[in-house]
């Protein structure tokens, strides 16, 4: 197994620990599943794809497959699972041990298990050494490459060759190689019989958002990747490098390319770095503050008791962390949603409301527009003794108090428990690249989904320059920003995590536009240095 450290915190084990300490998970006969994750993150994965790794004993990851992989959110892999990573020549006797043992290893590998051929040859062997076998079809990396490259398949029958990665047809062929073997690759095919002058497209880092596509000939092909270096490129020659404009759909996302600084929460759900990549942009994830215990977790049990006794008539959630503080203790004790039964709930953000969802309730009180606790005061009710059977209100929060909601619920005539739920601790700064990268503009936009986001995010890293473009959340929000120096260009008509990406991309669209119809050349904001905010 390779020496090769994942980035997340996995637990990495010699297989010969595994063997006898973990138990598993069901009764049918361990085995081995192969499973093409495909190219891209986990949204290239399967449905199949995501229950085998979700349900396996044990996880191998082949040297192309980013450990990071497993910490996405869709993903749903359970972060003490075994991580086992195979180098260049794996142990496959330890493999097939950990299968004889009754365990299920999913074997994580890149594109399709099959068509990109890095399971056949494992698979074989490991059932010659009588181990069970499963294999769930992953996207495969050539029709990856040809769809994100808007390249229609409709015009042959393309057939894939083994050396080089070709795929064939009369009169096309694809291959996906490194740029260093572009010249050699342009040879071979002239030596074909095709013509010096035949079209040819070359799409360099193929179905990522670094993505580009460059139209060529096969003459020009090694001049048309010259200065570029270590970067897997798709060749296709023929008339079908000839693509319809219409197209392509990949790079004509309007955020395509764009590097968006994502200042975040630790074990923040990943909604946004999706609509990001959705939207064609490379989502880079700053933690500013992390989420932490309470120093005294006396009085956050006491509460907890206390909403399990029914002590309280409301509790009021205004964040989607108080929600995890409460139910992750709830669950700790084996009570689930049931817990909540009597109690009526009001709940302050999109976020907050989503995250009570995913624990099957629905609050009996949101605020309409502005999401803010003055707003919830405003619409909440007076008590009444006769109506009310009791007076007293839970409200979990941060370390940060929360006045402006509870002194107005408390002169409505209710008792307000306030208990410290969580803390927010602010990050460390990040590295010294990426402070760099957010003082010198190499980031084409911010998105801020909250006040503190802000201040947490100018405190380790700094402001960022003043060619990058802004997004925020909400009103707290733009205020955060405007206390800090920056000039606000994008704010959502709603306050939630999609709408705000939305709202970005709804700009960058416009901004483009905008660029054409002056005649100017289309660039993303990080390389365009002429004109600064005033």
């Amino acid at each position: 197994m390779s020496e090769q450290q994942p980035a997340i915190a996995v637990e990495q084990c010699d297989p010969d620990d595994l063997i006898g300490r973990i138990r598993p998970t069901r009764t049918a006969p361990g085995h081995v599943v192969f499973v093409g994750t495909g190219l891209g993150g986990p949204l290239r994965l399967t449905l199949e794809g995501l229950k085998t790794i979700s349900d396996a004993d044990v996880v191998v990851l082949n040297p192309d497959v980013d450990a990071d992989l497993l910490a996405e959110p869709e993903v749903n892999q359970d972060p003490h699972t075994p991580l086992l990573l195979a180098g260049d020549e794996p142990d496959l006797d330890k493999i097939a041990q950990l299968a004889g043992s009754g365990l299920t290893v999913a074997w994580l590998v890149a594109g399709d298990p099959m068509a990109d051929g890095q399971a056949g040859t494992l698979a074989c062997a490991l059932a010659e050494r009588g181990v069970r076998l499963d294999i769930v079809p992953g996207l495969p990396k050539a029709s990856l490459a040809l769809t994100s490259a808007g390249v229609s398949q409709g015009n042959g029958m393309w057939r894939l060759a083994q050396d080089p990665e070709l795929v064939e047809s009369q009169p096309n062929i694809m291959a996906l190689v490194r740029v260093e073997q572009v010249s050699e690759l342009a040879e071979q095919i002239r030596q074909r019989g095709l013509p010096a002058d035949t079209p040819a497209l070359v799409t360099l880092n193929y179905a990522s958002s670094s993505q580009r596509s460059l139209e060529s000939t096969l003459a020009e092909l090694p001049e048309a990747v010259a200065g570029y270096e270590d970067e897997q490129v798709a060749i296709v020659v023929g008339s079908a490098a000839q693509r319809d404009p219409r197209l392509n759909w990949y790079e004509s996302k309007p955020l395509f390319g764009w590097q968006v600084l994502v200042p975040r929460t630790k074990r923040s759900s990943g909604v946004m770095e999706r609509r990001l990549e959705h939207h064609g942009a490379i989502p880079v994830q700053v933690p500013t503050t992390s989420v932490e215990p309470p120093r005294n977790p006396q009085p956050m049990e006491r509460a907890i008791q206390g909403l399990v006794d029914g002590r309280y008539q409301w509790t009021i959630f205004n964040s989607a962390n108080a929600v995890r503080a409460v139910t992750e203790r709830l669950g700790e004790l084996g009570l689930d949603s049931r817990a909540f039964s009597g109690l009526r709930i009001a709940a302050i953000g999109h976020s907050t409301v989503e995250e009570l969802r995913s624990w099957g309730i629905t609050p009996d009180l949101v605020p309409e527009g502005e999401q803010r606790g003055e707003a919830l005061a405003a619409e909440f009710p007076v008590f009444d003794d006769i109506l009310d059977p009791i007076n007293r209100i839970l409200v979990p929060r941060a370390d940060i108090a929360v006045d402006a909601l509870v002194s107005g619920i408390t002169a409505l005539g209710w008792e307000v428990d306030e208990v410290i739920a969580y803390r927010t601790v602010r990050a460390a700064p990040p590295p010294p690249e990426i402070r760099d990268s957010i003082k010198a503009g190499r980031f084409d936009a911010v998105v801020f989904s909250s006040a503190s986001t802000v201040r947490n995010m100018v405190g380790i890293a700094g402001k960022p320059h003043t060619g990058t473009i802004v997004a925020a959340i909400g009103p707290a929000t733009v205020a955060s920003c405007e206390e800090h120096g920056l000039r606000v260009d994008v704010v959502p008509e709603h306050p939630t995590d999609i709408e705000l990406v939305d709202a970005l991309a709804e700009f960058a669209a416009a901004r483009r536009a905008e660029l054409i119809a002056r005649g100017e050349p289309v660039r993303r904001p990080s390389q365009r240095r002429t004109r600064r905010r005033k």
